[in-house]
């Protein structure tokens, strides 16, 4: 092959080219038209997928991701198109293996991200909880503070900051302690075998229904539970408002102050914890005679 041969191949195939362009043209209208057009349709349909999902959830972040995502699809979709405009059917079936590929090896490899952020937008859609809420989740007690894609963080009355994996949330039952806005102190006490069970029962309400800060649309509840070692044990139950801890510790504090303070004043006594010693069980020496062995080792020495 000389060179002149070399040059007519080129020229020849660039003509090729050249008319394949010119004949494709239309189609290149086409295509660039297309992806103009769902340009357009992606932002309209961010924009009203964004106030929809407000009205839904008030996380900016997955808000924020479903518009993304959202265009992103509708962008693609128009990419396919083009492509099939510009008959380039096999490039789209490449595409699509390829990304379904490369979808389920990530797949595979991020599990745990993936559950967590799943498990984070249905937690944002279906709200159990909000920001300053109140929940017991995975043992741990406190303050919502935020919800992400991955965590749930919460502040523990300690000031402590946890992160809790959001699939964990979802998957275990958790405790919301705000959602009703009230809550039930049980309060147990005892009171000694010697005293008067009515009579103690009738001033441990009284005592009750005095405090400020109580529901007073619910009963007071008062019940002997056990025979106890020492004393008669029994639980007593009232309701209270409640947004934050303080609104359950302040209740509780006042109320085992109002209860001795009565006791103290009609003589009602809460036992102390009684132990029995033995000293004559098998093994053992009698108390007696440890003391007498002890005054006489006393005596002698002296």
């Amino acid at each position: 092959m000389n060179l002149e041969e070399g040059y007519s191949i080129i020229t020849e195939k660039l003509q090729e080219w050249l008319n394949t362009a010119i004949e494709m043209l239309p189609n290149l209208a086409v295509a660039i038209l297309v992806l103009i057009v769902f340009y357009f349709i992606a932002s309209l349909i961010k924009r009203y997928a964004g106030k929809l999902l407000h009205k839904v959830t008030t996380n900016k972040t997955i808000v924020g991701l479903a518009q993304t995502v959202l265009g992103i699809a509708v962008i693609g979709a128009g990419v396919f198109i083009a492509l099939g405009v510009l008959n380039l059917d096999g490039t789209v079936t490449s595409l699509l293996a390829g990304a379904g590929i490369i979808g389920l090896a990530l797949g595979f490899a991020f599990q745990d991200i993936a559950a967590n952020f799943i498990s984070g937008i249905l937690l944002s859609v279906r709200h159990p909880f909000g920001i300053g809420d109140i929940i017991d989740s995975n043992g741990y007690l406190g303050t919502v503070q935020k919800l992400n894609l991955r965590n749930t963080i919460i502040k523990t009355p300690q000031g402590q900051i946890v992160y809790i994996p959001n699939k964990e949330v979802y998957e275990n039952p958790f405790m919301n302690y705000t959602k009703n806005g009230e809550r039930r102190i049980d309060l147990q006490c005892g009171v000694s075998y010697g005293d008067d069970l009515e009579k103690a029962r009738k001033i441990t309400l009284e005592a009750i229904n005095n405090l400020e800060g109580i529901d007073k649309n619910r009963d007071v509840e008062f019940f002997y539970e056990e025979f106890g070692g020492s004393s008669i044990n029994y639980v007593v139950r009232f309701w209270v408002d409640f947004r934050t801890l303080p609104d359950f510790w302040s209740p509780r504090s006042e109320a085992i102050m109002a209860i001795k303070k009565a006791y103290d004043e009609n003589d009602i006594m809460i036992p102390f914890p009684i132990r029995t010693l033995d000293f004559g069980i098998r093994g053992g020496e009698k108390l007696n005679t440890m003391i007498s062995e002890r005054s006489e080792n006393s005596e002698g020495a002296s």
